[in-house]
């Protein structure tokens, strides 16, 4: 498998070379003719494949290329402030595109991570939706291992529920009477 570094050197080579043979279309084709939003492509796949930094260098590169190109082409200004700004303006431009693109690389990978993380977290509570062998009597649950454990365990160590215990109505009328200390009103008298 290729490293992560010699795959963003791969990705640097050929953006590089892209964006120099653009400028060779650039500067043969003559400044009549604009390959202006061409130099957005390796500035973006720059911006994906190198990340922030990466967009940040083939931008400057793109400007310095294009401005190269403009000036081997044999366009003359009526001065050199518009040279300069319209070099500024690519060189803006550029950046703005490499910087979008890197932070929209950088949220699509968190969101990628945020959806794996919920993928495996509803697998893990899938598992509660399976068939649980319960003890018709104690009502223990047999685990994945064939130990048998109470509910409370089994269900505290597969989710975050947190028990506490109490009686229904029926079981504390039971409870109380077995303990005597419900009034039985079946017996005549009292």
């Amino acid at each position: 498998m290729v490293s992560k570094r010699a795959h963003q050197l791969t990705w640097g080579i050929m953006t590089a070379a892209f964006t120099v043979v653009l400028g060779l279309i650039d500067w043969r084709t003559g400044y009549e003719l604009q390959f202006f939003v061409f130099y957005f492509l390796p500035v973006a796949v720059a911006a994906r494949y190198l990340g922030l930094a990466g967009s940040i260098s083939f931008g400057i590169f793109s400007a310095v290329v294009w401005f190269g190109a403009d000036v081997l082409s044999g366009h003359t200004y009526p001065s050199s402030v518009f040279a300069v700004w319209n070099t500024l303006i690519r060189l803006i431009s550029f950046l703005a595109i490499g910087v979008s693109v890197a932070k929209l690389k950088q949220t699509l990978d968190r969101e990628r991570e945020t959806s794996d993380s919920l993928r495996r977290s509803l697998s893990a509570i899938k598992v509660l939706e399976a068939f649980l062998p319960i003890c018709a009597q104690c009502k223990k649950i047999r685990n994945q291992q064939g130990d048998w454990q109470q509910l409370e365990t089994y269900i505290g160590q597969h989710t975050d529920t947190q028990f506490s215990h109490g009686y229904c109505p029926e079981c504390l009328k039971r409870a109380m009477a077995e303990a005597g200390l419900a009034e039985d009103k079946t017996r005549p008298g009292r």
